[in-house]
């Protein structure tokens, strides 16, 4: 028996805030001026532009803020045990934390973000950072509120260990957060040595030059024309002559959860050039779609059937600063099209016309996230009271009548005439919720709804990502066929699926896939591809990867401050068999973010396979000490102990990965039988091997080691059945072959023994050596006889 290595976690890390990118880098000469250039031409869309949410997405704390905004001083508020109070003082804002009535230390104040329905502030921090303060006002309650717990999901099972983030981390720093959203022209000017930040920006705000570019040309030129004169040229770029593409993508870079891959971005560029999106494999999203945490709009707005069925985008609704430009009509987007809804409201609506019902009631209801904060669900889906009931999400029916259950609402809403509009997404929600839960028996069915070509591209999208975690080679095909799917993002998810299944066929489409028109297609087709030996391509192949190879490390290399790009890059590295750059990497990632275990957990594995036990050790207990329960870093350390010999504490940790998924774990289930076998306990052996066999019984390996110690257990004839199952689920696993004809031999059955080795004979595809020592096992049993 031999300790299995468990393999290096291989998934992308994803990042889950809203962060864009800082604009492509002005042309020689044409410099950004800032909005107020703009109001000599353009007075009144500055005076439309400068109240909006946009102007004002971060505010210096000064005296003009103090007046307008009248925000009143907080009472004392308890965060991880101190109490934190805000006050505002002639044109300064400062806060106090205190333990007891000790105080432990004051912050300056000095800029404030949002207001729309919440105000969030900045303290200056060390190097360089700016930090949300750990309390925030809510502009609706009118209440100061604990930031950081709002932050948590409190949704029960899904997050069933979900505890706040401490306020200093990270993820609450506005360079590495909120940065490109609040603010416009900005650099983060990031130093990777001393993981520092010089931060700069032209001006707070959303500003007119981040949809319409750099407009120092665009001033000059029209500076400079003379009366009655027509320009050739603007000097800036016109969103008058978008297309739905294009003004839809430059609102999605705040707009949507998902994660930058060059390092800049220009408004008409194409989004899936410049951005990656997160959808339903993340538990962010119900199953069904709706949005359980903060989402930021976009990958609703990808399902919303409108969009296919129609030019609507982004500005059909909302005007460029942010506004609504149907706020005193708000059915007036929706009867463009849909104009025989009005002839009879009652009876689409199932209300009264006295009820007040309008289109945005039922089909974009407000949901309130991280505590406070209110978005409109944007994929325009009617309510379905079945997907509450299923799979516990929200649906307007019961966010009007919260005296009523959604069963009630459901009876209504299926004894309409097209009441059986809810079952199409009841269908792929169910299948979205398996492949979450790793319950695969109908895969099938998933490969059916990613191959039919009416599906929806997100559904599509979240079923191939949620199949990286399926091993079956089958899911290849599907994958493959996925890759002239319409959406980009359907094939760049097919292409990263297709990472290690190496086979000729997959190369060959990968190759076509790091050709494609869209880039994040090609790296993800790159990432792909360079898990294959790279001696098998001729020369023309590898010049059409490297192009795109030299597109992937630039994704990863966009954010230097980003942990998730370094752990990225060690994969990257790894997969190139770089060891040394690929600990490099997880390393950097690990220090950048110290509770990121992913980067630790694979450079453990690396220090192990080059002989440092030591740091592999080292890391591992790195990982345990932000999550106890982890499965990889207790199953890592418990093979790194075995082989040392330190069987108590190996067997700790692996019962540890064990029961944090006692069903899919048979590398613990089956290291844990030959530990507990050593010490005698032989009952306990065959109960681990059970499990493992149970959670693998494609794999031979562990259906011969439980009959192993089913033999030993004196258990022959379950072993002798477990050997049977084996050799009929996997006949080339000549190894059960020998192993149960020995057993037949020991009770003295030479005709059984014979037959299994005849049987075996007639296998296809075992080597001509093991034929000719089977075929020797025949003759010398014949000759017995």
């Amino acid at each position: 028996m031999f300790f299995q290595k468990s393999q290096i976690i291989v998934a992308v890390a994803v990042l889950v805030t809203a962060i864009s990118c800082k604009q492509r880098p002005k042309e020689a000469g044409n410099e950004f001026t800032g909005s107020e250039t703009c109001i000599e031409c353009h007075e009144n869309f500055y005076k439309l532009w400068e109240p909006s949410y946009h102007a004002q997405a971060m505010m210096p704390i000064n005296a003009a803020f103090m007046a307008e905004h009248q925000l009143p001083n907080s009472e004392p508020i308890d965060v991880e045990g101190h109490q934190f109070q805000v006050e505002f003082k002639d044109s300064t804002m400062v806060m106090y934390e205190r333990d007891g009535s000790e105080l432990v230390a004051t912050y300056d104040v000095i800029w404030a973000m949002g207001g729309h329905n919440v105000y969030t502030f900045l303290t200056p921090f060390e190097k360089g950072k700016l930090q949300n303060i750990p309390i925030a006002f809510d502009a609706n309650r009118k209440e100061w509120f604990n930031y950081p717990m709002a932050g948590m999901r409190h949704f029960g099972d899904d997050y069933p260990e979900d505890e706040a983030l401490p306020w200093k981390d990270d993820m609450f720093a506005f360079n590495t957060g909120c940065y490109s959203c609040h603010i416009s022209q900005l650099s983060t000017n990031f130093d990777l040595a001393t993981d520092t930040y010089h931060t700069t920006w032209k001006e707070p705000g959303i500003n007119c030059e981040t949809c319409h570019g750099p407009a120092g040309e665009h001033v000059r030129i029209f500076k400079n024309l003379k009366e009655g004169e027509e320009p050739e040229k603007l000097g800036l770029i016109s969103t008058n002559v978008f297309t739905q593409e294009q003004h839809t993508a430059s609102c999605a870079p705040c707009h949507a959860k998902m994660s930058p891959i060059t390092p800049s971005y220009m408004p008409g560029d194409k989004f899936f050039d410049n951005y990656n999106l997160t959808t339903l494999e993340d538990r962010d999203f119900y199953p069904d779609g709706r949005s359980l945490g903060e989402n930021y709009t976009m990958t609703e707005w990808m399902m919303n059937p409108c969009v296919d069925d129609s030019e609507m985008h982004c500005v059909t609704c909302h005007t460029s600063s942010g506004r609504d430009r149907n706020k005193d009509n708000p059915n007036q987007a929706c009867l463009t099209c849909h104009n025989n809804r009005t002839q009879d409201l009652e009876a689409h609506t199932g209300h009264p016309a006295s009820a007040g019902l309008t289109c945005l009631s039922c089909h974009m209801p407000k949901r309130e996230f991280v505590g406070r904060f209110l978005r409109s669900d944007h994929s325009f889906r009617p309510p379905m009271p079945e997907a509450t009931i299923k799979f516990g999400s929200p649906n307007a029916c019961n966010q009007c009548h919260t005296d009523k259950s959604p069963e009630w609402a459901n009876e209504i809403v299926k004894a309409r005439p097209n009441g059986d509009y809810q079952e199409e997404t009841l269908r792929w929600a169910q299948l979205i919720k398996e492949a979450r839960e790793m319950e695969w028996e109908n895969v099938d069915k998933m490969y059916a709804t990613i191959r039919n070509p009416e599906t929806d591209d997100v559904v599509a999208n979240s079923l191939i990502r949620l199949l990286n975690n399926y091993s079956e080679a089958s899911k290849a095909a599907v994958l493959i066929d996925a890759l002239n799917n319409k959406s980009e993002l359907v094939r760049s998810s097919a292409a990263y699926g297709l990472g290690g299944i190496l086979t000729d066929e997959v190369s060959t489409a990968l190759l076509n896939a790091c050709q494609d028109n869209i880039r994040l297609v090609r790296i993800q087709a790159a990432n792909a591809i360079l898990t294959f030996p790279q001696d098998q391509f001729t020369a023309e192949q590898k010049t059409i990867i490297a192009s795109a190879e030299k597109e992937y490390v630039t994704s990863l290399t966009s954010r230097e401050d980003n942990w998730s790009n370094h752990y990225n890059l060690g994969l990257y590295h790894q997969n190139k068999g770089e060891m040394t750059e690929a600990l490099n990497s997880y390393e950097t990632a690990a220090r950048l973010y110290p509770e990121a275990v992913l980067p630790l957990i694979n450079s453990s594995v690396l220090y192990s396979y080059i002989g440092n036990n030591t740091k592999a050790e080292e890391n591992l207990q790195k990982v345990l000490k932000y999550e106890p329960k982890n499965e990889a870093a207790n199953l890592n350390l418990g093979l790194l102990l075995a082989e040392q010999g330190r069987m108590d504490e190996a067997e700790k940790a692996l019962r540890t990965a064990l029961e944090a998924n006692p069903e899919n774990q048979p590398v613990a289930a089956k290291n844990l039988s030959v530990i507990v076998a050593q010490r005698g306990d032989l009952p306990g052996a065959v109960k681990y091997a059970e499990m493992a066999y149970k959670s693998r019984p494609e794999d031979p390996d562990y259906g011969y080691t439980l009959a192993y110690y089913q033999l030993q257990n004196g258990q022959s004839s379950a072993a002798k059945k477990t050997l049977e199952q084996v050799i009929s689920t996997t006949p080339g696993y000549l190894s059960a072959t020998g192993y149960l004809a020995q057993i037949y031999l020991h009770e003295g059955n030479t005709d059984k023994a014979l037959q299994l080795y005849k049987n075996a004979l007639k296998v296809e595809g075992i080597s001509d050596e093991d034929r000719a020592a089977i075929q020797q096992s025949v003759t010398m049993l014949q000759q017995s006889l």
